[in-house]
């Protein structure tokens, strides 16, 4: 039998902002990190100036790792309810996964430029050789 997933609102996690109790909110999934407040490596401060709300831009803004992004589900809590539920689309977007394609897609964003300049290499030296 499939677990249930506890739901919260925004209003009773605003309260939740303190180092005994601190709740964060990050694409739409609620997040008790107190326990890692002291392991936390940005320190305490950034967790609790965000606790009790929304966190996904600060979250995203530093560009967590795979690694920090697969450790936070173990402080997964709930998800908020739906009525509380901001959309996910644009640049903050989860980017949950380091996959190969998304990778290959980087070096063909860089091979234009590459093949750019070595085509204007060569005309430059063809026409002023």
């Amino acid at each position: 039998m499939a677990q249930q997933i506890k739901l919260f609102t925004r209003e009773e996690l605003k309260c939740r902002n303190t180092r005994d109790d601190a709740i964060l909110i990050i694409h739409n999934g609620v997040y008790d990190v107190t326990k890692f407040l002291d392991e936390h490596p940005g320190g305490e401060e950034v967790l609790l100036d965000n606790a009790g709300k929304e966190a996904t831009e600060p979250f995203e803004d530093v560009s967590h790792s795979s690694d920090a992004r697969a450790l936070m589900q173990k402080y997964k809590i709930g998800e908020l309810v739906e009525a509380d539920r901001t959309q996910t689309k644009g640049p903050y977007a989860p980017q949950w996964s380091n996959d190969q394609a998304q990778e290959s897609g980087n070096m063909r964003a860089w091979m234009v430029p590459i093949v750019l300049a070595v085509a204007a290499t060569i005309l430059y030296r063809y026409l002023f050789a």
